[in-house]
């Protein structure tokens, strides 16, 4: 039988070097390769630990923190938006209409509208030739409530009445009971706001 080679992890037998010296060569050990691997294979576990480790306290952390109230749907404050303006006499045309049969009280009434302020339309006979007791009547289309709104403060006990005109124009029907105009209004009242700008109920 012929001898046996030099086992691993065992030294093998000295060379001589070409100077003379002689050199030794060591085989590495299959049991020191194996513990060279298990060492990095703990390096690499403890990595991953610590990698989940800090995931955890992260996600911890993110459950744990306060929730941030929700903003109220309910608005605090009315819209900002811009309100219309107040409706002044020299917006608003009048129509001075005689429906009583004193002759030339059209004309004499529109004088004293014009010097309150507003501007004058037709000054005739009432074309509804309706017989008016009373002071007067105020007519106005949906389009004129708020310059009606002026010219009724003209007439004490005058009566409004609402028709079917587009335009913005007011009629001041004079009737027998009629007398003197007051004096001008400044402005009307501010216009109601729209239901649809109306906070909603929270």
């Amino acid at each position: 039988m012929g001898r046996e080679g030099p086992g691993v992890g065992q030294v093998r037998p000295t060379v001589p070097s070409e100077g003379g010296s002689s050199v030794s060569h060591v085989v590495e050990s299959a049991a020191s390769r194996r513990h060279r691997r298990n060492r990095r294979t703990a390096v690499i576990l403890v990595i991953l630990v610590a990698a989940l480790a800090g995931a955890f306290y992260y996600a911890a952390s993110y459950m744990n923190r306060p929730s941030t109230p929700a903003a109220s749907a309910c608005p605090t404050s009315a819209p900002t938006g811009s309100t219309p303006a107040a409706l002044a006499p020299s917006q608003v045309t009048v129509n001075v209409y005689n429906a009583t049969t004193r002759s030339g009280l059209a004309a004499d009434t529109a004088k004293n509208v014009k010097s309150r302020g507003f501007v004058i339309g037709t000054v005739t006979n009432d074309p509804a030739k309706k017989k008016i007791d009373g002071v007067g009547q105020v007519r106005f289309g949906p389009n004129g409530k708020a310059g009606a709104e002026l010219v009724v403060a003209l007439l004490n006990g005058v009566t409004p009445q609402q028709d079917t005109r587009a335009d913005a124009s007011v009629d001041l029907v004079i009737g027998n009971g009629f007398k003197e105009l007051n004096p001008a209004p400044t402005t009307t009242s501010a216009p109601p706001v729209p239901p649809a700008m109306a906070a909603a109920p929270c």
